[in-house]
């Protein structure tokens, strides 16, 4: 019966099964198995999953974490299967891995040991288990360096990116290290086996956050002698450029030097820890300066348990609660609703320090030219 059907009801069929479920539907018979692998079907697969967490442990396990949102409650769930241990990937043994990217279900790791010869880049699907390693980069060297790294993918091209930005030169903090002298980028496309540099570029880049939106990664500036304090870079034109972030005379001097850029509800915003509280500004319209608004403000008074630590965002639910990391070991959930902060016991499973990414399951294949595939 099933053969009898039209591929594209059967597409929309098998894309509404569970993750867990599709890889055995590929076993049913080789029409199913070719319209699972279709570029096509993981589009639509993507846009149906669940909103999720990926959650990297320094002991080098991806878990991810499934958001069920009811009309009263929402309701986190783990799946161990799920569960991937890079550890017993023969690649990734004895490996320093960090999560640096992820879109549309793949994610970027980079695995760097300043103290030996080991500067490498990965993209992998946990879900297929997929994994491809880039080549060596052109920038490479020893020493200290800050690196940031970008992943995204083009609006107009659909070409996947991984842009690479190396800072060297750069005394260890804390304080605030100096400007490095030497900042360098390249970008590797996916499918074309090789790295391009992009030359000098003019702007200090915070390597800690680096949210894709609209066809661009964002980035903080280290720099103070800009306009702006945000750095974005187009993935199809790939150039870098100074982004409008919120309003200067909106910092208080009181403020801690920690801030943090992500996503909520599809808008990027950017937060701020203070000696007092914490500050959410949230971009209504990408692209416009005048659209930040100060959608949070969270005072120490709500939670007393709260102090100068840093947090970090997550993202935001539906039903507009904000989630936030504090300080890599503890999941907190703010109310604006009801102005209340609150610990999310469900991640005491995991070990810290950890970090965190939004993150949606995706069945994309990684058909790509020039990158030999692994599978983990």
């Amino acid at each position: 019966m099933a053969k009898d059907l039209p591929g594209n009801v059967m597409v929309d069929i098998l894309s509404r099964l569970p993750h867990t479920t599709i890889p055995h539907c590929k076993f049913v018979c080789k029409n199913w198995r070719n319209l699972i692998n279709e570029p096509y079907f993981a589009n639509i697969h993507l846009s149906r999953s669940p909103a999720g967490l990926m959650i990297f442990q320094q002991s080098s396990i991806l878990k991810w974490v499934e958001i069920k949102e009811e009309l009263d409650h929402r309701q986190l769930h783990h799946d161990p299967v799920n569960a991937l241990d890079l550890k017993f990937v023969p690649f990734f043994k004895n490996s320093y891995i960090s999560l640096v990217g992820s879109v549309n279900g793949l994610l970027c790791l980079w695995d760097r040991d300043f103290n030996i010869e080991c500067d490498n880049t990965y993209i992998c699907n946990p879900i297929t288990r997929e994994c491809i390693t880039l080549p060596r980069q052109q920038y490479y060297g020893k020493g200290p360096a800050r690196i940031a790294y970008g992943f995204g993918v083009g609006l107009k091209t659909k070409k996947y990116k991984v842009v690479r930005i190396s800072q060297r030169n750069t005394p260890p903090d804390p304080p605030l290290p100096s400007r490095p002298r030497l900042i360098e980028a390249e970008v590797y496309t996916l499918g074309t086996g090789q790295w391009r540099s992009l030359g000098h570029v003019p702007y200090w880049l915070n390597d800690w956050d680096e949210p894709f939106l609209n066809g661009c990664v964002h980035w903080m500036l280290y720099d103070e002698n800009f306009p702006e304090k945000l750095c974005s870079f187009d993935i199809d034109n790939e150039t870098f450029q100074l982004f409008p972030s919120p309003p200067f005379d909106a910092f208080d001097d009181t403020r801690i030097p920690w801030e943090s850029l992500a996503l909520l509800k599809g808008c990027l915003c950017q937060s701020h820890t203070f000696v007092t509280g914490f500050t959410i500004w949230v971009m209504k319209e990408y692209g416009i300066k005048k659209s930040w608004h100060k959608e949070v403000v969270i005072k120490q008074s709500i939670s007393r348990d709260l102090d100068w630590r840093p947090l970090y965002l997550i993202g935001g639910l539906e039903d507009g609660t904000i989630l936030m990391v504090y300080y890599l070991d503890e999941v907190l959930a703010y109310s604006p609703k009801t102005k209340t902060c609150e610990k999310i016991d469900f991640f005491n499973q995991f070990d810290p320090p950890f970090t965190r990414m939004v993150y949606q399951l995706s069945s994309l294949k990684m058909n790509f030219e020039s990158e030999r595939v692994h599978m983990l």
